[in-house]
């Protein structure tokens, strides 16, 4: 009785559909046929037994159909599902099925990307501990020596403060990287974009690195690039990326030359930036835009990298809607190359 009950209930707004056409049916019945009173009376108690049944049929089916509905969604919910396929509705309700399908496929990937990104979160924080701790207790370790005595020794006093003040810029370096990074992944860093002449603009730019490039022993070059030339993008952002990654060709390359080359294709012109230095493995490639990936750790430490300029050079690039693109071979050199609108 229940059951019959909440069936009513559940088909209470079905209600107008069912009993409208049956009163209207009853209606033309006595207006077009003649009934005795009796037989008026029986024809509507018919017609009410026959709206009450079909609303009870309508009640129960809708009852199952939000039941399976309800069932569907805790089932998502407690993620008891695997994949879209396990998700069943039936015939009368493929529409809706599909929408929920949809939904359960967005809310699995939303909780893949939150893990993803709590993994990451946790990788990072982990990350910048470590590279922190690295010169905090470098420096500490010389200061604490020098106060114990060795301040007095000729000896040792200037070489411990040399490393102590290298320590410290490796630091104030990390620090401006990491605030960098999180700008740009926070969406905040802001970019100004315009044409400027390709040749003044690199130029300019051997000359301010060139003397690290001496130091080694290597030569600085740029190829030749038109005197009308003009690329358009953010130039002191594109700087950043440009000294990123001549500096590491210089520190990776023991002989030989690191190279600026400028190409045109069409609407659109490339930078590359080409050393003979010791190159990257295959394996190594895939993962050297990723923060903190160094391919030799020690070697990187010893040369002051961070971990993020290489990072920061793919979300720079992105920005101006561009990629990265690299090649590399061990023992041969490698290039590192983007395109910009002409």
């Amino acid at each position: 009785m229940n059951s019959i009950k909440e069936n009513f209930v559940s088909a209470k707004i079905f209600l107008t559909s069912v009993f409208l056409p049956i009163v209207v049916l009853y209606l033309l019945l006595i207006l077009f046929i003649s009934f005795t009173f009796l037989q008026s009376i029986l024809l509507f108690l018919l017609f009410s037994l026959l709206a009450l049944v079909t609303l009870n049929l309508i009640g129960l089916k809708h009852r199952m159909e939000v039941s399976t509905i309800r069932n569907t969604i805790n089932s998502i919910r407690n993620n008891k599902y695997n994949s879209t396929d396990e998700i069943k509705l039936g015939e009368y309700l493929v529409e809706l099925e599909g929408e929920i399908k949809s939904m359960f496929f967005r809310t699995q990937n939303d909780i893949a990307n939150l893990k993803k990104l709590e993994q990451v979160r946790t990788e990072f924080l982990g990350n910048v501990s470590h590279e922190l701790r690295t010169p905090i207790f470098a420096i500490q370790g010389y200061l604490e020596t020098l106060l114990d005595g060795a301040i007095n020794d000729s000896k040792v006093n200037l070489n411990f403060l040399k490393k102590a003040n290298q320590h410290t810029i490796n630091l104030n370096n990390l620090l401006n990287d990491l605030i960098d990074i999180s700008m740009i992944e926070s969406g905040q860093m802001k970019m100004s974009f315009r044409y400027f002449n390709v040749r003044e603009y690199l130029e300019s730019l051997i000359i301010e690195l060139e003397q690290h490039a001496i130091a080694k022993g290597l030569i600085l070059e740029l190829s030749p690039v038109k005197n009308n030339l003009q690329f358009f993008g953010d130039k002191e952002k594109l700087k950043q990326v440009l000294v990123n990654l001549v500096m590491n060709a210089i520190k990776y390359t023991e002989k030989g030359k690191v190279e600026i080359i400028v190409s045109e294709d069409g609407k659109r012109g490339k930078i590359t930036v080409k050393d003979s230095g010791i190159g990257i493995t295959e394996r190594d490639l895939e993962r050297i835009f990723e923060r903190f990936y160094r391919v030799d750790k020690d070697r990187s430490r010893e040369v002051g990298g961070t971990g993020l300029g290489l990072a920061i050079v793919k979300h720079i690039i992105e920005a101006h809607g561009s990629r990265i693109e690299v090649s590399s071979k061990p023992g041969i050199g490698s290039e590192f190359s983007f395109s910009l609108k002409k």
